[in-house]
């Protein structure tokens, strides 16, 4: 499937928009997680600009498709999605981790277009599993239950039980994407609890598989594509996202310090105007907000 060139410009846009504002929020809260958002960034742009049908004006459409983020505290990037998206103003965004803003993990209640709350690794395929059972069940043959995974979950005994479950079950209105960004909190997947041979697990587990470079969007739109309208036999369907934590900005790739970490103003500001170079796109440093917003002090270092 070949991408216009003026869609596949779109998705790029989209792709470092995401990136960018997270930097920015993350700084604002001095709280996030970086790469893990960043490995993301083409994942969520070819989902909500192209693969997935949603409606941001009726987020609980009845006929939309989910998006469970199972690695919950990679929440700023489907903040930022979502935001692109039309669900709310990017405004919105610099509330992340204030009191009655949004939320470090995803939280349905407070946000529109989050399907599932999220905080311990793991349970996310559990709950899209429910979902595109209940779909089922509710004769919705259209909708669509994608679970973002990440790596360092998959060493979570409950993401087997579910995979287990979804191919009992025959959902083969379900798509796991995996992003295999290959760090988790502490160091490298493979030093932590080796996952290899990832898609052999999940053919063994009854799924099908894709595997993609996840920040090649042509390559992500095709194998979303056929995951969704070729590949469907009766079985749940995993997409493997080869992805670079971090990816945009080079003292966060692989680099497992930024799986937690805000950056300081300055860095913020080298991040973006690295960001900016890499997407050919004008060189704007770290914003400051408005003094009413009641931060002002924080730009001052006070």
């Amino acid at each position: 499937m070949r991408l216009a060139p003026d869609k596949l410009a779109e998705l790029e846009e989209m792709a470092y928009q995401i990136r960018r504002l997270c930097v920015e929020m993350i700084t604002y809260a001095r709280w996030g997680h970086i790469g893990g958002s960043f490995s993301m960034a083409e994942t969520l742009a070819a989902l909500y600009f192209q693969a997935m049908r949603v409606d941001p004006a009726r987020p609980h459409w009845p006929e939309r498709d989910r998006l469970v983020l199972s690695k919950a505290h990679g929440s700023p990037a489907v903040y930022a999605a979502l935001a692109l998206r039309g669900y709310y103003p990017a405004e919105r965004l610099y509330s992340y981790c204030e009191l009655g803003g949004l939320e470090g993990h995803t939280d349905l209640t407070c946000t529109p277009g989050i399907e599932s709350s999220g905080g311990p690794l793991g349970m996310g395929l559990s709950i899209a599993a429910g979902m595109a059972l209940g779909l089922r069940y509710q004769e919705n043959p259209r909708a669509r239950v994608y679970c973002l995974m990440g790596d360092g979950e998959l060493g979570e005994g409950n993401i087997w039980e579910a995979a287990m479950f979804a191919s009992h079950y025959h959902l083969d209105n379900l798509i796991g994407i995996v992003d295999y960004n290959k760090v988790q909190a502490k160091g490298f997947v493979w030093d932590l609890m080796q996952i290899e041979p990832l898609a052999d697990k999940w053919r063994a587990f009854g799924w099908d598989v894709l595997e993609a470079d996840g920040h090649d969007l042509e390559a992500l739109v095709e194998a979303l594509h056929r995951a969704r309208w070729v590949m469907p036999r009766g079985k749940p369907l995993a997409l493997i996202a080869h992805t670079v934590k971090g990816k945009g900005v080079e003292m966060a790739e692989f680099n497992y310090h930024w799986h937690t970490q805000a950056p300081e103003p300055e860095a913020a500001d080298q991040m973006l105007r690295e960001l900016a170079r890499a997407y050919g796109r004008p060189e704007e440093g770290y914003s400051r907000l408005p003094a009413e917003s009641g931060k002002e002090a924080f730009y001052r270092g006070e």
